[in-house]
Protein backbone atom coordinates (compact mmCIF):
# COMPACT_ATOMS: atom_id res chain seq x y z
CA UNK A 1 0.00 0.00 0.00
CA UNK A 2 1.66 3.48 -0.75
CA UNK A 3 1.93 6.23 2.35
CA UNK A 4 -0.64 7.86 0.64
CA UNK A 5 -3.25 4.94 1.04
CA UNK A 6 -2.66 4.14 4.66
CA UNK A 7 -3.77 8.63 4.79
CA UNK A 8 -6.50 8.03 3.54
CA UNK A 9 -8.09 5.48 5.51
CA UNK A 10 -6.45 6.75 8.82
CA UNK A 11 -8.80 9.79 7.82
CA UNK A 12 -11.79 7.86 6.92
CA UNK A 13 -11.44 6.09 10.08
CA UNK A 14 -11.02 9.04 12.22
CA UNK A 15 -14.28 10.62 10.04
CA UNK A 16 -16.25 7.37 10.92
CA UNK A 17 -15.59 7.86 14.62
CA UNK A 18 -16.72 11.51 14.46
CA UNK A 19 -19.81 10.60 12.88
CA UNK A 20 -20.88 8.02 15.42
CA UNK A 21 -20.41 10.73 18.08
CA UNK A 22 -22.78 13.13 16.36
CA UNK A 23 -25.08 9.89 16.09
CA UNK A 24 -25.39 10.07 19.98
CA UNK A 25 -26.96 13.70 19.47
CA UNK A 26 -23.30 14.84 21.39
CA UNK A 27 -22.38 18.09 18.92
CA UNK A 28 -18.79 17.63 17.49
CA UNK A 29 -16.91 20.55 19.63
CA UNK A 30 -14.12 22.64 18.18
CA UNK A 31 -12.25 21.08 20.08
CA UNK A 32 -13.12 17.66 19.16
CA UNK A 33 -12.61 18.45 15.26
CA UNK A 34 -9.28 20.48 15.74
CA UNK A 35 -8.17 16.93 17.71
CA UNK A 36 -9.33 14.94 14.90
CA UNK A 37 -6.94 16.78 12.02
CA UNK A 38 -4.27 17.03 14.72
CA UNK A 39 -4.01 20.64 14.24
CA UNK A 40 -4.02 23.38 17.09
CA UNK A 41 -7.38 25.71 17.87
CA UNK A 42 -7.60 28.63 15.56
CA UNK A 43 -5.83 32.16 16.87
CA UNK A 44 -3.17 33.45 18.64
CA UNK A 45 -0.88 32.00 21.59
CA UNK A 46 -0.95 34.95 24.05
CA UNK A 47 2.08 37.18 23.75
CA UNK A 48 2.21 36.14 19.54
CA UNK A 49 0.44 39.26 18.73
CA UNK A 50 2.93 41.92 20.19
CA UNK A 51 5.36 39.70 18.49
CA UNK A 52 3.65 40.03 15.08
CA UNK A 53 2.60 43.64 15.38
CA UNK A 54 6.01 44.62 15.74
CA UNK A 55 7.38 42.31 12.97
CA UNK A 56 4.60 44.33 10.39
CA UNK A 57 5.64 47.98 12.14
CA UNK A 58 9.15 46.56 10.97
CA UNK A 59 8.05 45.98 8.08
CA UNK A 60 6.04 49.28 7.18
CA UNK A 61 8.78 51.34 8.45
CA UNK A 62 11.61 49.59 6.25
CA UNK A 63 9.00 50.00 3.41
CA UNK A 64 9.01 53.62 4.07
CA UNK A 65 12.23 54.04 4.68
CA UNK A 66 13.20 52.89 0.82
CA UNK A 67 10.39 54.82 -1.02
CA UNK A 68 11.96 57.85 1.22
CA UNK A 69 15.42 57.07 -0.43
CA UNK A 70 14.01 56.90 -4.16
CA UNK A 71 12.31 60.16 -3.71
CA UNK A 72 15.23 61.71 -2.81
CA UNK A 73 17.69 60.38 -5.26
CA UNK A 74 15.01 61.28 -7.80
CA UNK A 75 15.10 64.49 -6.45
CA UNK A 76 19.07 64.54 -6.65
CA UNK A 77 18.69 63.51 -10.26
CA UNK A 78 16.22 65.88 -11.45
CA UNK A 79 18.37 69.01 -9.98
CA UNK A 80 21.67 67.21 -12.01
CA UNK A 81 19.79 67.59 -15.14
CA UNK A 82 17.90 70.81 -14.40
CA UNK A 83 21.41 72.49 -13.49
CA UNK A 84 22.66 71.47 -17.01
CA UNK A 85 24.22 74.86 -18.45
CA UNK A 86 24.61 74.80 -22.47
CA UNK A 87 26.75 77.09 -24.25
CA UNK A 88 24.81 79.66 -27.05
CA UNK A 89 26.18 78.20 -30.56
CA UNK A 90 24.05 80.82 -32.53
CA UNK A 91 27.03 83.66 -32.99
CA UNK A 92 29.27 80.86 -34.01
CA UNK A 93 26.55 79.45 -36.87
CA UNK A 94 25.88 82.79 -37.86
CA UNK A 95 29.77 83.56 -38.25
CA UNK A 96 31.14 83.70 -41.61
CA UNK A 97 33.50 79.91 -42.69
CA UNK A 98 36.49 80.37 -43.30
CA UNK A 99 37.84 79.38 -46.73
CA UNK A 100 40.06 76.34 -45.55
CA UNK A 101 36.59 75.12 -43.79
CA UNK A 102 35.67 74.73 -48.13
CA UNK A 103 38.97 72.71 -48.70
CA UNK A 104 38.40 70.43 -45.93
CA UNK A 105 35.38 69.27 -47.25
CA UNK A 106 36.55 68.48 -50.98
CA UNK A 107 37.64 65.14 -50.20
CA UNK A 108 33.71 64.20 -49.85
CA UNK A 109 33.76 65.13 -53.41
CA UNK A 110 35.38 61.84 -54.84
CA UNK A 111 32.67 59.72 -53.30
CA UNK A 112 30.82 57.65 -55.93
CA UNK A 113 27.10 57.61 -55.72
CA UNK A 114 24.56 55.62 -57.64
CA UNK A 115 21.88 57.54 -59.60
CA UNK A 116 19.12 56.02 -61.34
CA UNK A 117 16.19 57.31 -63.37
CA UNK A 118 12.98 55.33 -63.02
CA UNK A 119 9.73 55.29 -65.97
CA UNK A 120 7.61 53.81 -63.62
CA UNK A 121 6.78 50.76 -61.24
CA UNK A 122 4.23 47.88 -60.99
CA UNK A 123 4.22 44.68 -58.59
CA UNK A 124 3.71 40.91 -60.18
CA UNK A 125 2.83 37.76 -59.10
CA UNK A 126 5.78 35.07 -59.61
CA UNK A 127 3.42 33.47 -61.67
CA UNK A 128 2.92 36.46 -64.02
CA UNK A 129 7.21 37.55 -63.76
CA UNK A 130 7.47 33.72 -65.34
CA UNK A 131 4.80 34.07 -68.29
CA UNK A 132 6.98 37.26 -69.91
CA UNK A 133 8.79 36.60 -73.18
CA UNK A 134 10.58 38.76 -75.55
CA UNK A 135 7.95 41.15 -76.87
CA UNK A 136 6.00 41.48 -73.15
CA UNK A 137 4.43 44.29 -72.30
CA UNK A 138 4.55 45.52 -68.92
CA UNK A 139 2.03 48.03 -67.44
CA UNK A 140 3.37 51.05 -65.38
CA UNK A 141 1.61 53.38 -62.86
CA UNK A 142 2.46 56.10 -64.73
CA UNK A 143 0.88 57.93 -67.70
CA UNK A 144 2.33 58.62 -70.80
CA UNK A 145 3.68 62.32 -70.90
CA UNK A 146 4.65 62.21 -66.96
CA UNK A 147 8.26 62.90 -65.54
CA UNK A 148 10.80 60.58 -64.51
CA UNK A 149 12.08 60.34 -61.37
CA UNK A 150 15.50 60.92 -60.35
CA UNK A 151 16.98 59.02 -57.42
CA UNK A 152 20.76 59.14 -56.04
CA UNK A 153 21.43 56.29 -53.36
CA UNK A 154 17.49 55.38 -53.58
CA UNK A 155 17.00 58.28 -52.42
CA UNK A 156 14.35 61.12 -54.60
CA UNK A 157 16.23 64.33 -55.79
CA UNK A 158 14.79 65.40 -59.05
CA UNK A 159 11.97 65.15 -61.56
CA UNK A 160 12.83 65.47 -65.42
CA UNK A 161 12.09 64.11 -68.97
CA UNK A 162 13.69 61.34 -70.84
CA UNK A 163 15.97 62.68 -74.20
CA UNK A 164 18.06 61.36 -76.89
CA UNK A 165 22.03 62.31 -77.04
CA UNK A 166 24.01 60.80 -79.32
CA UNK A 167 22.04 57.85 -79.66
CA UNK A 168 21.73 57.39 -75.62
CA UNK A 169 19.45 57.90 -73.15
CA UNK A 170 19.44 61.14 -70.86
CA UNK A 171 17.34 62.65 -68.19
CA UNK A 172 16.75 66.59 -68.81
CA UNK A 173 15.78 67.91 -65.32
CA UNK A 174 13.11 69.85 -64.81
CA UNK A 175 12.20 69.86 -60.82
CA UNK A 176 14.68 69.78 -58.25
CA UNK A 177 12.88 68.28 -54.69
CA UNK A 178 13.92 71.01 -52.03
CA UNK A 179 15.98 69.73 -49.14
CA UNK A 180 12.92 69.97 -46.74
CA UNK A 181 10.71 67.38 -48.97
CA UNK A 182 13.87 65.39 -48.79
CA UNK A 183 14.42 65.36 -45.34
CA UNK A 184 10.40 64.05 -45.19
CA UNK A 185 11.33 61.60 -47.28
CA UNK A 186 13.88 59.95 -44.88
CA UNK A 187 11.36 60.33 -42.41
Amino acid sequence: MAPDDIDQDKLAAEWAAALDDQEDDKPASQSDIDALFDQPAAGPKPGEDDALAAEWAAALADEEEQSIKRERDQESLSRQSASAQFKNLTQEAKAPRPENVRRDLDFILDIPLDVSAELGRTKLLINELLQLGQGSVIELNKLAGEPLEIYVNGKLVARGEAVVINEKFGVRLTDIISPIERVKQLA
